[in-house]
Order: structure tokens, then sequence, then C-alpha cells
């Protein structure tokens, strides 16, 4: 992966992540970091999310989301980098799915 290109981080984090502010906690998150994209609760109770930007950036929102909010208690992130498509301009929440 090259440093100057954008690139995907696709996650998954598990734990008591809903009813305490953690979407809203990853999008102020994320606009700090200048990442594009979206968050949402699935109905199994884990969030998801995707976020474009640059490698450092994504790295740096991946440390946060593995602390998440004080509320919060994450105990895993599961995740996955690849090229991003540059379809997203702003970070945003997403419906529950």
């Amino acid at each position: 992966m090259s440093e100057n290109q954008n690139h995907r981080l696709h996650a998954y984090i598990t734990g008591r992540v809903q009813g305490v502010g953690f979407r809203y906690f990853t999008m102020t998150a994320a606009e700090g970091h200048n990442l594009t994209g979206w968050v949402r609760n699935l109905h199994d109770g884990r969030v998801e999310v995707l976020a474009e930007g640059k490698h450092e950036d994504l790295n740096n929102l991946l440390r946060d989301l593995r602390k998440g909010p004080m509320s919060a208690e994450v105990r895993d992130v599961k995740y996955d980098f690849s090229d991003a498509t540059g379809e997203y301009d702003r970070f945003f929440a997403r419906h529950t799915v």
C-alpha cells in the first residue's frame, strides 16, 4: 500500500457499543482524521465502520475504535484494509441493518 494513495478500512466492533454514543464518537473521530465513509449499528449488537483516507489516518481511527467512548466497553475490533473507491465525500451515520 502506498502512503500517498487513499485506502479503505472496514471494521466490526463488538462489546457494549450500542446505546453508548459510539456512532457519534466514531463520526467525530473520523472527521477529525479527515476521513470519509460511514458508521452504523447492526441488529446483532455490533457497530460497523467503513472509512476511507490516508493509511496513517485510518490507523489513528482504528486506535480510537479500540477505545471507544467512555461509556462503551469494546471487546474486539475485526478489520481489513483495501483500496479506496472514493465514493464518499463526508463521514456520516447510516441506518441500522
